[in-house]
């Protein structure tokens, strides 16, 4: 299958202007970001495309039962809805794929990531009216319904949409976490996760799959660029888009990004802020 290939100059310059609009405004809705994240990965995906991800929400949501009721009842329900009448999943493959990052692809193949399938879990219960919110445990991001304080199994239930909904025990969350990290679980790692947590996280995945393909290194730029327009974000990813840049053979505005970055870091670590400036000179070095 084709991998997606970006939008032309002009179109991605708007979708990123929206993107940028929607991740700052007071309640980011989170189906729109990552449509506006797929429209910069999929040039084929256009605005009737992106509205019709939107009907189809609307349209799986409207085959939910009228407000289950417990946590645990709109839990089974969209696991019976999602997980089994359409067999929404993932399998180890997935990870191979830069569609199962991407939200379009993930309702028409009905596969993805567990953050992607996570995604499609929410929208369709929050549309329905459902107490709703992604969990981002470490290595594996699940579902929640009901109060998160409640503990795992009490108040809040936790569905792995990757596994096509099953529901968490307290001790399947901590194999969860333990497979991942080594860890025990903690309370901490089950509060809803931000929509723009979700969104960035996606976005590190789109950049871990990049990362582990040079000849897409296009990818890895538009995804850190994205990234960089959130409201806050981490300032090392300046470092990671001026290297992009020199790697895909811009060297001279890689360097530039380099040297304003090494001044940055030479406010807190003068050693490292030398060792940028030194990258900075063999970009330009490659220029001759």
């Amino acid at each position: 299958m084709r991998s997606p290939y970006p939008p032309p100059p002009e179109r991605s310059a708007e979708l990123r202007r929206r993107f940028a609009e929607e991740a700052r405004c007071e309640r980011p809705d989170l189906s729109t970001l990552c449509l506006l994240v797929g429209a910069e990965a999929d040039g084929t995906l256009d605005e009737a495309g992106m509205d019709a991800v939107e009907v189809e929400l609307d349209r799986l949501a409207g085959e939910l039962p009228h407000r289950p009721g417990s946590p645990r009842a709109w839990a089974l329900a969209l696991r019976d809805l999602l997980g089994e009448r359409y067999g929404f999943h993932g399998v180890p493959d997935d990870y191979q794929r830069l569609e199962s990052s991407l939200l379009h692809e993930v309702l028409r193949r009905r596969r993805g990531l567990p953050i992607l399938l996570s995604v499609v879990w929410i929208e369709v219960a929050r549309r329905a009216g459902a107490p709703v919110y992604g969990v981002a445990l470490p290595g594996h991001f699940v579902v929640g319904f009901g109060e998160p304080g409640g503990g795992v199994g009490a108040g809040q239930v936790l569905v792995d949409p990757f596994d096509g909904g099953r529901v968490l025990s307290g001790a399947d969350a901590e194999l969860l976490v333990a497979g991942a990290t080594g860890a025990s679980l903690d309370a901490s790692m089950l509060t809803p996760a931000g929509v723009l947590d979700v969104v960035l996280r996606i976005l590190n995945n789109v950049r871990a799959w990049a990362a582990a393909r040079p000849e897409r290194s296009d990818v890895g730029l538009w995804a850190v660029e994205l990234s960089l327009l959130f409201p806050s974000h981490a300032a090392r990813l300046r470092y990671e888009r001026a290297r992009l840049l020199v790697q895909r053979g811009e060297f001279s505005a890689g360097a530039g990004e380099l040297e304003a970055y090494a001044e940055v870091v030479s406010a807190v670590d003068e050693a490292a802020g030398e060792r940028v400036r030194g990258e900075a000179l063999a970009a330009r070095a490659m220029l001759n």
